[in-house]
């Protein structure tokens, strides 16, 4: 259930691809107060001093682990250094160690209790906590049931990126098509530009995948497939005919010197959006999935 102005106002855009440093400290005490509480104990677990089983969390276990794996010691720094991909690499090793911490016996001389833990619910709690932050600050990631986090499309392409299925009957290009989408939705923004490189090389794998004797006379079979209308026809073929302009003149699939590059991170969302719309438009008109 949502806060007051979530029922009232709605939920905020998703579409903040950094995280703030306000937030930074809000997710950074997070995982302090589930260090804690003990919620790291199964991974790492104080033991009783009678040797009764685990009462808690190591702490230095735990600092220990963070060093181990170059990961950021949130127990003790300030958050304010952390970039935005610590703190989601911070949240994935969370979601992988955390279990809920049940406690069980009391043990009166050294007045704690013993305890067990429960991974699958410890690690559901965590993730809807995390989700419900992300959301609350119109946070564009989210962190699945894998332990991943994958950054949330922009409206309207994020259906289109759920519902397609890649299953062209041609692998090399379900190949492409699989890695641009797995590479967009990744919150790293350097690797999010790779994704219009694999949406590129789709594009010039389609456009050989029918029947004629040359690249020209295939792409023209395959939007002739996309529509009989003549007028919208021709505006498939102009969109096609950009698209390929902006691939050879862009540094997408070139890199010369001569080539332009993309600087700006909603240019590549742009650009993503526009192509996978004619990709999948022409793929569902060939009878080929999408």
């Amino acid at each position: 259930m949502g806060y007051f102005t979530d029922r009232h106002l709605g939920a905020r855009p998703r579409t903040a691809d950094e995280i703030d440093e306000p937030l930074r400290r809000g997710i950074v005490g997070l995982l302090r107060t589930r260090a804690n509480d003990g919620s790291f104990g199964l991974e790492y677990p104080e033991h009783c001093y009678d040797g009764r089983g685990p009462i808690g969390t190591d702490l230095n276990a735990l600092r220990d682990a963070l060093a181990a794996l170059h990961l950021y010691n949130f127990l003790d720094n300030n958050a304010a250094q952390l970039t935005t991909l610590e703190v989601l690499d911070l949240i994935e090793f969370a979601y992988e160690k955390v279990a809920a911490p049940i406690q069980r016996s009391f043990h009166p001389f050294f007045e704690h209790y013993h305890l067990s833990f429960a991974q699958a619910e410890g690690r559901a709690a965590f993730r809807a906590e995390i989700n419900r932050i992300f959301d609350r600050n119109g946070i564009a990631f989210e962190l699945k049931e894998t332990g991943h986090i994958e950054r949330i499309a922009p409206e309207g392409l994020r259906e289109a990126l759920t519902q397609a299925v890649f299953r062209t009957g041609d692998a090399p290009l379900d190949e492409f098509l699989e890695k641009a989408r797995s590479k967009f939705l990744t919150p790293n923004p350097a690797i999010r530009k790779e994704s219009i490189e694999a949406l590129w090389d789709a594009w010039e794998r389609l456009k050989t995948i029918e029947p004629g004797k040359d690249k020209r006379e295939s792409t023209a079979n395959l939007l002739d497939k996309a529509s009989a209308q003549r007028e919208f026809r021709e505006v498939l073929e102009t969109e096609a005919r950009q698209l390929t302009d902006v691939g050879n003149n862009f540094m997408i699939r070139h890199t010369e010197v001569t080539k332009i590059r993309i600087a700006d991170d909603e240019h590549v969302d742009f650009l993503f959006h526009r192509m996978f719309a004619l990709i999948r438009l022409l793929l569902k008109k060939s009878n080929r999935g999408g």
